[in-house]
């Protein structure tokens, strides 16, 4: 509809009710199932619906009969054999991080292998220990079973008996607890907590805990006795511990485990920069350890030069036994840190080669699958696990095409442990330390994302470094809770101060951008765009609200008590009749009126001046902006719109509205008209449920872009042709074509121009 305004029209926009919103909103509900249809339809039993849960929980269930055997056997077998390998050697290595006897990091590597073929859904990634994950259980281990003696050999004869199965015992119970919670969270579907942990903060993290296990390690390469620590500073205590005994180092493994080291460094780089021309990656873990294990068992260095070898292996399996549930009382924080830690790291690998190989993988059911292997392997005596990030490129650069290569590395796994184990009874527990030190360059080359963050967000360099920083200090456990906090705290600061921007016309086009970017801008006259880039809520509402007065150089409040003052002492001025009214203005005839601007004002006076200007008692109209009677001044003000941009605005909560609608009644009740664009509909549903619509905050403020609201703004203040220049057409006669929703509604309408 077009209101004619002098020679031009303007258009009449519709307005929308509450009711009337409401009454729309019905007719989109009838599109929809109601909750119970809902309930109804996934209660209902059919063959599809079975397969479909038969499908989610054994993933198995869905891939094993498309198995393509011929094409994809042979390299799976190769896969299996090369993980397998690197499997058995990093299980005892990293059995020494729980400070429990070697041989028990193999049923970590077994047991997690053979759950995760059923349950998971991921077909690259090789499951079982994890540097990071086992130092955590090993500083659980240290703190509930700590030293009774100044050995740190678990597996000499010298060492307690009762104190190495107390410790073999928590790290069972440990696992065990840890599964039972990555399993009810798998249940409940609550895979998502991944989201709070982000990319800045698992590299810091796993970087910091790399440095933990290069510290601890180097008890082992050095031969050195050094009491564990679990509490904050921890690190430094260690380090200082092993500063003190320097002296006592065993030459023979400081040799053989530097030796190791830069032999493991210099063919992992080799296996990486030619890895398009090898057809399988060196397993220099397993030449390595052949080699050396060889030699101790040759030149007898136990005996030789005293070195500390992993000792008597048993065959078979341990019988699974019950977990300790004072543990559980104990260790409740510990495991909910090592549950998540672990789920974490798994699921940010298999999301790489999910993406790589273009499958689905999903989150919960990972879940499910880590809580099952971990409560299994805690029942048989071993140790959490997770994925390794050097074993899982082994599975897939070998060829690993599904599972079945997981299923066949953990075959080797067997064989060791019931058939060959006793081969590896000579081996030096310094070759196994420097080999968890080997599979650590990638993580410790994480170190090159600082100077890559720095150029790319400043934040998230800031989460990297007090990530690690809390993680070197406090511990991985506490160090993890600080920085899940900063980070929630680095997104409450971005979102309590964002970076608003006032906006204008881009070269006469239909474009707004800041102001400050552009040179060529067109900004109409009396018309101010500000710009929201963040959600508004409690927090950053004050924020909002000044930096908006900023952006148009005056407090409508402010603006809003002068004029009621003013207008009371007009109103004191007409009654006396010393105030007289000509077409030219106001003239005085009293020699003056005094100035109680600075008088102190009580709260009902307050009150009184915040309440909407009413001039319907007056025999005339008041310009505000014209000259005054003698000593009554009142700001003048330009601005008669303001157009809010909140297309970045996700939402409002219920004390930012408030704050809202009252600067935006302050600014109506100072005859500024405001507009708001970009909202959506769920946006503006909620403020109606909220009842923020009123008589001077009407609902027809909202439109889809800020054109158009320029546009009607432009029409409606009655721009002459002359003054329209962004828009100004050639012809006579010209059309605007004005996108609106009405209050709350898309529409289109046609608005004829004539001169």
């Amino acid at each position: 509809m077009l209101e004619p305004i002098g020679n031009q029209y303007v258009v009449a926009r519709p307005v929308y009710s509450a009711n009337a919103f409401a009454e729309e909103h019905k007719k989109k509900d009838r599109h929809h199932k109601t909750l119970l249809d809902h309930l109804k339809l996934c209660c209902r039993c059919s063959s599809r619906k079975v397969k479909e849960i038969v499908f989610s929980l054994l993933p198995i269930a869905s891939w094993l009969p498309e198995y393509k055997l011929k094409e994809w056997l042979l390299s799976d077998i190769v896969s299996g054999i090369s993980t397998g390998l690197v499997a058995v050697l990093q299980g005892l290595a990293f059995a020494l991080l729980v400070n429990i006897p070697p041989a028990y990091g193999l049923y970590a590597a077994f047991f997690p292998v053979i759950v995760y073929f059923f349950f998971g859904t991921s077909k690259h990634i090789s499951v079982g220990p994890f540097p990071v994950l086992s130092m955590m259980v090993g500083a659980a281990v240290v703190r509930l079973a700590p030293d009774d003696s100044i050995s740190t050999d678990p597996s000499n004869n010298s060492t307690d008996d009762s104190l190495t199965n107390k410790r073999i015992m928590v790290a069972a119970s440990v696992t065990f607890l840890t599964g039972i919670i990555q399993l009810a969270f798998g249940i409940l579907r609550i895979g998502f907590v991944v989201i709070y942990l982000s990319e800045a903060l698992i590299s810091a993290f796993t970087t910091a805990a790399a440095l933990h296990v290069v510290i601890s390690q180097l008890k082992f390469m050095l031969q050195l006795t050094v009491p564990a620590h679990t509490d904050p500073f921890s690190i430094f205590k260690v380090l200082e511990s092993l500063f003190t005994q320097i002296r006592k180092t065993n030459i023979a493994d400081l040799v053989t485990s530097v030796i190791i080291v830069v032999i493991v460094f210099v063919f992992k780089e080799i296996n990486e920069r030619f890895k398009a021309k090898l057809p399988v990656p060196i397993p220099i873990e397993l030449i390595v350890t052949v080699i050396a294990a060889g030699l101790s068992y040759g030149c007898n260095f136990q005996q030789r030069f005293n070195v500390s070898v992993i000792g008597k292996m048993e065959k078979g399996f341990q019988a699974p036994a019950a977990p300790d549930t004072q543990v559980f009382q104990d260790a409740i924080g510990d495991c909910f840190t090592i549950a998540i830690v672990g789920f974490v790291v798994a699921f940010s690998v298999a999301s790489v080669y999910s993406l790589k190989y273009d499958y689905r993988i999903d989150g919960s059911q990972e879940l499910i699958a880590f809580g099952l292997g971990n409560i299994v392997t805690g029942s048989f005596k071993g140790f959490a696990g997770s994925t390794a990030l050097s074993r899982s490129a082994v599975q897939e650069s070998t060829g690993g095409k599904t599972q079945v290569a997981g299923i066949l590395s953990s075959v080797i796994v067997l064989i060791v442990i019931v058939a060959i184990g006793f081969l590896l009874e000579p081996l030096q527990k310094s070759v196994l330390s420097a080999l968890a030190l080997g599979n650590l360059k990638g993580m410790l080359m994480q170190f090159a994302e600082i100077g890559r963050l720095w150029k790319k967000d400043k934040y998230d360099c800031l989460i990297w470094i007090m990530t690690f920083i809390f993680a070197i200090v406090l511990g991985l456990g506490l160090g993890l809770a600080a920085s899940v906090a900063f980070e929630l705290l680095t997104i409450v600061f971005r979102t309590q101060f964002p970076k608003c921007t006032t906006l204008a016309n881009i070269g006469r086009s239909n474009i707004y951008k800041n102001r400050k970017d552009y040179s060529d801008m067109y900004e109409p006259e009396g018309v101010k765009i500000f710009r929201c880039p963040a959600p508004i809520y409690f927090a950053n509402i004050g924020f909002f609200k000044q930096k908006l007065i900023d952006a148009i150089g005056f407090s409508p409040l402010r603006i809003l008590r002068k004029r009621n003052k003013a207008l009371k002492k007009i109103r004191k001025l007409q009654k006396r009749g010393l105030l007289q009214v000509t077409p030219k203005g106001f003239i005085c005839t009293a020699d003056g009126v005094k100035d109680s601007d600075d008088e102190e004002l009580d709260n009902n006076q307050i009150e009184e001046l915040d309440q909407p200007i009413d001039t319907t008692d007056l025999p005339f109209q008041i310009d505000w902006n014209a000259d005054l009677p003698l000593n009554i001044t009142v700001p003048k003000i330009s601005l008669h719109s303001l157009i809010l941009d909140f297309s970045a605005v996700s939402f409002l909560d219920v004390s930012s509205m408030r704050g809202l609608k009252s600067i935006l009644k302050d600014f109506v009740r100072i005859k500024v008209d405001v507009y708001i664009v970009g909202t959506d509909d769920d946006f503006i549903e909620k403020l109606s449920r909220c009842q923020f619509f009123d008589d001077e905050v009407k609902d027809s403020i909202f439109f889809l872009t800020i054109h158009d609201a320029v546009l009607h703004i432009l029409m409606k203040k009655d721009y002459s042709a002359s003054k329209f220049n962004p828009y100004q057409e050639k012809e006579d006669k010209f059309d605007f074509t004005i996108n609106t929703n009405g209050g709350l509604r898309n529409r289109e309408y046609q608005v004829m121009f004539s001169n």
